[in-house]
């Protein structure tokens, strides 16, 4: 077949058929539809990866000649001979394009959040401290590219000699990181880890008194010697049990209502009016939190848990009891692990196995305090939370029922 001249192009006209480059395998000029001289290029193939036959616009003749269509067309030829779908390559490389940098990601943020700042000094600070300390850094990296230890360059510099500085900026690039989530650019927020790949903590960092709590590790060993076999009348066991599988708080379970619970869609909804944050919280119950419900279900027409005595909400006096009885372990030598400590060993068991600090702060209905934070978090990622939960739960009590 001839190769394509400039001379033939030139008087293909409006109405006439589309013309072979001679050259390319389906590679073709297609007439305009109103003026002579003038078409567009396309490029005919068989998808390698779908099998489809597919259409790829190379640009309009005689903007984009004929020697520039050939060799467009080969590598897009190349491409598929190598098994990729040149069109399928073209849009995700436009996707990826899309991703916006950290500093265009910041920069959007500052601007969005901006109106609702009263001070405008700390509006300017927000951006001051990503300029200097994070853009020279990372500012040039798409935001979908950022891993922790990308962050921990920027943070390690200033992280002990500037504590207060670094903890600001570690929460200005979480807000940026928590945008980008919400807006499908990134599936992880990087700051989550962060700790783990910097020296020691920081100076201001105040450990606050805690709850005994058990070690994590430790909580499959008692769960099954102490909490597993528990009797049908054994009420208390079961619900310490389920409090432990949700990670839920003392008050919550031992109030919770058979009206709170659906058994078919495993979901158990707290009312606001009964969460510290008085905002409803909804729990996803993994297979081991089903069956205990389902094993206590028709012993008490309200309470899932009532006190076997009173018939009434439980006391929560009574969980306590059952954990020193127990001699329940913690991690403080001279006290028993409480009810409320077994969250932090569910946070702790969290960051151990990789989970996303957003999903185990849904999980524990933790109010956000950073109103930049605050601001992108408009779902409580229920479905997103339900494997983590099951995985929690299977950890716990690998071979229940």
């Amino acid at each position: 077949m001839a190769l394509l001249t400039d001379l033939k192009a030139r008087g293909i006209a409006p109405g006439s058929h589309p013309v072979p480059h001679g050259g390319v395998t389906g590679l073709t000029l297609l007439p305009s539809k109103k003026q002579k001289g003038s078409g567009k290029w396309v490029l005919r193939y068989v998808s390698p990866v779908s099998g489809k036959r597919r259409n790829a616009g190379l640009g309009a003749y005689p903007e984009v000649g004929i020697a520039t269509a050939a060799k467009i067309g080969r590598e897009m030829r190349e491409q598929i001979a190598n098994g990729q779908d040149p069109l399928t390559e073209k849009e995700a490389q436009e996707q990826r394009q899309a991703v916006p940098t950290f500093q265009g990601a910041a920069i959007q943020v500052h601007e969005e959040l901006r109106p609702g700042w009263k001070n405008a000094k700390h509006a300017q600070q927000w951006i001051n401290t990503l300029t200097e300390y994070a853009f020279p850094r990372i500012g040039a990296i798409q935001i979908d590219q950022l891993t922790p230890r990308h962050v921990a360059d920027v943070l390690r510099p200033i992280w002990l000699e500037k504590a207060e500085t670094a903890s600001r900026v570690r929460q200005r690039i979480h807000a940026v990181m928590a945008w980008g989530w919400a807006h499908g650019f990134n599936n992880a927020n990087p700051v989550d880890v962060v700790g783990h790949l910097l020296p020691g903590q920081p100076s201001l960092s105040i450990r606050r008194e805690h709850q005994p709590a058990m070690p994590w590790q430790s909580l499959p060993a008692f769960a099954a010697s102490e909490l597993d076999s528990a009797a049908d009348l054994d009420v208390t066991r079961r619900a310490m049990l389920f409090l432990i599988l949700t990670a839920a708080r003392s008050g919550e379970v031992r109030g919770m209502t058979w009206d709170e619970v659906d058994l078919q869609g495993a979901v158990w909804t707290i009312p606001a009016g009964r969460m510290k944050a008085k905002q409803a919280h909804r729990v996803p119950l993994s297979r081991q939190a089903l069956l205990l419900l389902q094993q206590q279900f028709g012993q008490h027409h309200q309470l899932p848990f009532p006190s076997v005595r009173a018939r009434t909400v439980m006391s929560d006096m009574t969980l306590t009891a059952l954990l020193r009885r127990l001699e329940a372990p913690s991690d403080s030598n001279s006290r028993v692990a409480t009810a409320h400590g077994f969250r932090s060993s569910f946070r702790d068991w969290c960051s151990e196995h990789g989970y996303a600090r957003d999903l185990a702060e849904r999980a524990l209905a933790h109010t956000v305090k950073s109103q930049v934070e605050a601001a992108y978090h408009r779902t409580d990622l229920l479905e997103q939370r339900r494997p983590m939960m099951q995985a929690w739960s299977d950890y716990v009590l690998p071979n229940y029922g």
